[in-house]
């Protein structure tokens, strides 16, 4: 067989995908030629949010267009070497350039699952600052000390990877628990990271409170909402109640003397959030708002598309110790996730912030599923 039909032949897997990629890779293609043209409109260039949206979707497609432009470099190169194959005389040097299409096909291969990656549909949420809730499940006490070791992990792990956070809300426990806190995770990388963490952890270990040595089973649930700008939602002010009320917990002097605290009840839909982490109470309100309008969203998506993975109630469950997508077992120094069968005998590290291993499984376990999709469809 010619080496054009050795090319051919080497390809195959790669080609059974391709009339359905380059339909959508055409799209995908059109839609960045169109963002480019736009971001050099000068009056893009003065309109602030939009030229936010227009640049956060750019950076959504544009490792899709580079790697585009590698695949078609690369195929010129290789339909060179075939010319230069078919009309060489001289053995070595024919072997030298079969060997150089060898290397530039194995590229190619490689390129393929990558680009069928990019093309897939993004996650709309993809990109977003999240609101992650940590809360304690059944177990009393004991789950409220998880949730607060829940959050150091996490907090931890942010720091390790510079990823900016802050504490918008929070209700203490006694032994310095947490029955709830709440934190907002900013930047790029934010959902991205750590969307897989929604549900119920669940803990094996002796509680501090246990004077028998006797092994606790207790969970805590968290729920990971994308934060939404106001442009996506818009609440009328008719179907808030207001409260405010004198902060409670730790907070200095200015704790008790006003009634900063602020706590919002969407009446309509029934759904409520309190903040008192700020000394004002118009900064106060402020996140309360943001915390509510995200909550809305979500439970609004619920409603309009029952998509089970955005649903709350189902990220969560009940908190009960059954409901659970990831054991942490002290005694065995133990980690389990068991949407994908990881464990990690390394809990007293993960517990320091050490995510990154599990957090690329769950990663590279999505991506897996996606691409699995994609080529049934």
């Amino acid at each position: 067989m010619g080496a054009k039909g050795e090319y051919r032949k080497e390809i195959t897997p790669y080609n059974k995908q391709m009339q359905k990629r380059d339909i959508m890779l055409e799209s995908v293609l059109r839609t960045f030629q169109d963002i480019e043209r736009k971001l050099s409109d000068p009056a893009i260039m003065t309109n602030t949010a939009k030229l936010t949206e227009l640049s956060r979707e750019r950076s959504k497609i544009l490792p899709l267009v580079e790697l585009v432009e590698l695949e078609k470099k690369i195929k010129s190169e290789l339909n060179e070497i075939n010319v230069q194959i078919r009309s060489e005389k001289d053995r070595e040097l024919k072997d030298v350039l079969l060997e150089e299409k060898e290397i530039l096909e194995k590229k190619i291969l490689e390129l393929a699952p990558k680009i069928e990656y990019e093309i897939l549909p993004k996650d709309p949420d993809a990109g977003k600052n999240i609101f992650l809730e940590i809360r304690a499940g059944t177990g009393g006490k004991e789950a409220a000390l998880f949730a607060r070791d829940l959050f150091r992990m996490y907090t931890r792990y942010f720091e390790s990877i510079s990823v900016p956070y802050e504490v918008v809300s929070m209700t203490e426990s006694e032994l310095n628990g947490f029955k709830e806190i709440i934190l907002l995770v900013k930047g790029e990388r934010a959902y991205d990271l750590i969307h897989r963490e929604a549900g119920t952890h669940r803990v094996q270990r002796i509680p501090e409170t246990e004077a028998s040595g006797r092994i606790h089973t207790s969970a805590c649930t968290i729920a990971i909402i994308p934060e939404v700008s106001d442009s996506e939602i818009e609440i009328d002010s008719g179907d808030l109640r207001i409260d405010t009320y004198r902060a409670s917990g730790s907070g200095g002097q200015h704790i008790n003397k006003t009634d900063s605290a602020v706590r919002i009840t969407h009446i309509p839909s029934g759904l409520m959030v309190a903040c008192q982490e700020e000394r004002s109470q118009h900064k106060n309100k402020a996140r309360a708002m943001k915390i509510l309008k995200a909550r809305l969203t979500q439970q609004i998506r619920e409603e309009e598309h029952n998509r089970n993975a955005e649903d709350k109630k189902a990220q969560v469950g009940s908190g009960d110790r059954s409901e659970k997508i990831r054991t942490y077992n002290f005694p065995q120094n133990r980690l389990t996730d068991h949407r994908i069968d990881y464990t990690s005998h390394n809990l007293d590290g993960i517990m320091e912030g050490d995510l990154d291993q599990l957090i690329q499984s769950l990663l590279q376990d999505e991506k897996r599923h996606e691409l699995e999709k994609f080529q049934m469809a």
